[in-house]
């Protein structure tokens, strides 16, 4: 809360001598103004004026890490730690070979998809299931996922590609438009592709990669994970088929 504060709150309060009260009218007033004048000790702005760091001018100095799977596990046994037994929290535990490879923030998405998935182009071919996606990249927003989108030409090739956040699609026209046609890649925000799920309008079980767009970060310098409604959406999604679907090894997470 101090850091709504700001700077200019603490430059509009009074410093120094000129701040004292008057003195008083009658005899000895002159004298009790002098040796208020003398008492009164200029206080220096800077110790007045406290400057205090906001986390956005820290993230941005501070060297940015590549998210691993470490991040993600760490953060669904802190998310789940009050209102899971400590046997329940170890049932969270992803083994390792769930991840693929993380970004180490030199790939552009298409030369990060092409790397954990090489095959995609067959994949691709005999993907024939509606009302389902191969893959699925999870943002924080409907801009982010639109770039997504155009950033991931050079992989998609003539993959049909389905739009999965909330702003000005229903639910059922995305409902409608995963029965009608089959569809390789599906971008979007976790609450819609929850909502989804939950409706039957999306099958996750012929899914094979889930991608979090896990280092952009927004103009605020937060990832996607540090914002408490996204995190709790992906947390509930994960909850949804995703986790046992990881450890049956039929699906595989990526952080990109």
């Amino acid at each position: 809360m101090a850091d709504d504060l700001g700077d200019e709150w603490w430059e509009n309060q009074p410093t120094g001598a000129g701040s004292s009260p008057e003195a008083s009218d009658g005899e000895g007033g002159g004298r009790d103004t002098e040796v208020m004048q003398q008492e009164t000790v200029p206080i220096p702005a800077s110790s007045k004026k406290t400057k205090q760091k906001k986390i956005t001018d820290v993230l941005a100095k501070s060297e940015p890490k590549p998210g691993v799977p470490e991040d993600l596990q760490k953060l669904m046994k802190d998310y789940y730690s009050s209102s899971r037994s400590v046997i329940e929290l170890e049932e969270l535990n992803l083994p390792d070979s769930c991840f693929l490879k993380a970004n180490d923030l030199t790939h552009s998405l298409s030369s990060y998809l092409k790397e954990i998935c090489p095959k995609w182009v067959k994949l691709r071919r005999n993907h024939t299931e509606k009302k389902s996606v191969l893959m699925l990249i999870i943002c924080s927003s409907a801009i982010r996922a639109l770039e997504l989108i155009r950033s991931m030409t050079a992989f998609r090739g003539d993959s049909k590609v389905i739009k999965l956040f909330a702003k000005h699609i229903k639910v059922q026209e995305q409902v409608e438009l995963l029965e009608k046609r089959v569809v390789h890649l599906g971008v979007g925000t976790p609450g819609r592709i929850k909502e989804l799920v939950k409706q039957g309008g999306l099958n996750l079980n012929p899914l094979k990669f889930l991608v979090f767009d896990w280092n952009w970060r927004d103009q605020k310098l937060r990832r996607m994970m540090d914002i408490p409604e996204i995190r709790k959406e992906v947390f509930e999604l994960l909850e949804m088929g995703v986790l046992s679907l990881c450890k049956s090894e039929s699906l595989k997470l990526g952080l990109f």
